[in-house]
């Protein structure tokens, strides 16, 4: 099928496909050979071909099978050499199509980078939402079904293509070695932001295209299904009924929007594992970001300076010379202790050599950084009583709030969110805390959602809103309205109460 790509006509005959392609998007089925020389000339082909070898190649193509020839009987021809020119019509095979689109797939893929784009989770969500609406309406709505499937199959196929060609240059940028560090580092800083940017409320969000792919399933798949193939309007087809077929890509494409989100089979969601991918990316780039910076901080790396080493130790004339080269390059350096002097230099005699006299303590301090030790004396340790005392009456402070804030909240079983009314500021974000929990986690068999605190001794269970109402809750920085949910906020006691910790604890907190 691609025996077209190779060979000295390679350019001519895709050349020769492309302007088929094109003329296919301005629905002209066949072409002559004046027409094919027209329609090279606006895909770029300049050069001059004689008609014998257009005729050759077109001939080649057609011997190939992806190019069907025809006598065209519906013209009058007034000349010989007219019925040689437009007696012959070329029009492209399905293997021709299938072949000219495989070319210009690769080029796509050849050009495409990749991206990790969040807003497309947002639009799978929004068409999931649409299909969940539009399955309790009449059978009128079956054609904006149809759209709206094929909408969420095109988003999925988007974020696969983008996320897997994204994936691939990012494994080959974590392997490359730039020659220019100033590129190389500026391109590896732009991609930790770009990925730090998408993995923000990435978990949230796959939460709530798994949460939609759960509504849409209580409303039926198959039922949604059957009225998008309804709508589809599939043409007839001679042998076999397309419809079957339609439907299995329709499951498979449902099928692989599950494994991305909300798998059936126990294991984790593909997101979850793009979301470690990625923060393994993001450390990887980092390490090769610290080890450039490091190597441009220092004139040379201590493995270059060896290697140099090496090279001379092996260029070394003769014996003599290696131990010269040892001793410059790991042999002790200038006498930096010269000018120290004996503690009491009046008790060592004038007349005595040098060799002769005891030796002097040499500071290791000297040797690493030029600089002598001097002892003084040692300083006072600072008293921190006051320290202690503030950062203890701070966290008790904070203890008392936190316990205010809970007493407040507790409820003595189900109420409505609209009760709370007007709240204090500071109760107002623990409750705003605990609802952001429990919204983010899944709902068990009876639709209630469960959350609690990170220590474990406040617990909330929310449940959906069963008549629509609005809450209103207001505070001194504003106003908020949303859902009139259900809720119970349970404390670590029956009471509600927490108990007023120790000074010990409380210090140590």
């Amino acid at each position: 099928m691609f025996r077209f790509t190779t060979g000295e006509r390679a350019d001519l005959y895709n050349a020769v496909l492309d302007a088929f392609g094109v003329a296919g998007e301005h629905l002209e089925t066949a072409l002559g050979l004046d027409g094919v020389r027209e329609r090279l000339r606006t895909v770029g082909w300049l050069a001059a071909v004689e008609d014998q070898e257009l005729h050759e190649a077109l001939t080649q193509l057609v011997r190939w099978g992806l190019l069907d020839v025809i006598q065209n009987h519906a013209e009058n021809y007034r000349t010989a050499e007219e019925y040689e020119r437009r007696n012959l019509q070329y029009s492209l095979t399905r293997r021709g199509e299938a072949a000219l689109a495989g070319v210009r797939h690769a080029l796509d893929v050849l050009a495409a980078t990749g991206a990790l784009q969040s807003a497309v989770l947002e639009a799978i969500t929004d068409r999931l939402d649409e299909l969940c609406l539009l399955a309790g309406e009449p059978a009128s709505a079956d054609r904006r079904i149809f759209s709206a499937l094929r909408e969420l199959e095109g988003h999925l196929e988007a974020l696969v293509e983008n996320t897997k060609a994204f994936n691939g240059e990012l494994q080959r940028l974590l392997r490359a070695e730039g020659a220019d560090l100033d590129v190389f580092r500026e391109v590896k800083a732009a991609t930790i932001a770009y990925l730090q940017e998408f993995l923000v409320n990435l978990d949230r969000r796959g939460h709530a295209v798994a949460a939609a792919v759960a509504r849409v399933e209580e409303q039926g798949v198959a039922v949604l299904r059957e009225r998008a193939l309804r709508g589809a309007d599939l043409p007839p087809v001679a042998g076999t009924d397309p419809a079957p077929a339609w439907l299995e890509s329709r499951r498979a494409r449902w099928a692989g929007l599950r494994a991305w989100f909300l798998p059936d089979d126990g294991t984790r969601p593909r997101i979850d594992q793009l979301h470690d991918i990625a923060r393994r990316a993001i450390v990887s780039l980092l390490q090769v970001l610290e080890r450039i910076n490091e190597s441009r901080r220092r004139s040379s790396s201590a493995v270059q300076d060896f290697r140099e080493l090496a090279r001379w130790f092996a260029a070394a004339p003769g014996e003599e010379d290696l131990h010269r080269l040892w001793s410059a390059a790991f042999g002790l350096g200038s006498a930096r202790h010269a000018h120290l002097a004996h503690p009491d230099p009046e008790l060592i005699p004038s007349s005595l050599s040098w060799s002769e006299a005891p030796p002097v303590a040499v500071s290791a301090l000297l040797r690493t950084s030029g600089r002598t030790e001097r002892f003084t004396r040692t300083a006072r340790v600072r008293d921190i009583a006051a320290v202690k005392a503030e950062r203890t009456e701070r966290a008790r402070a904070e203890r008392a709030e936190l316990a205010r804030a809970w007493r407040a909240l507790a409820t003595d079983g189900p109420v409505r969110l609209s009760s709370f009314g007007a709240l204090d500021p500071a109760v107002f974000e623990r409750l705003l805390d605990l609802l952001g929990r429990a919204l983010s986690a899944r709902p068990d068999t009876t639709g209630l959602r469960r959350a609690s605190t990170g220590d474990g001794r406040v617990e909330i269970t929310l449940a959906p809103p069963p008549d629509g109402r609005t809450a209103v809750l207001r505070t001194a920085q504003g106003v908020l309205a949303g859902p009139d949910y259900v809720v119970a906020i349970t404390t670590a006691d029956a009471e509600g109460a927490f108990p007023t910790p120790a000074r010990g604890e409380e210090a140590a907190g």
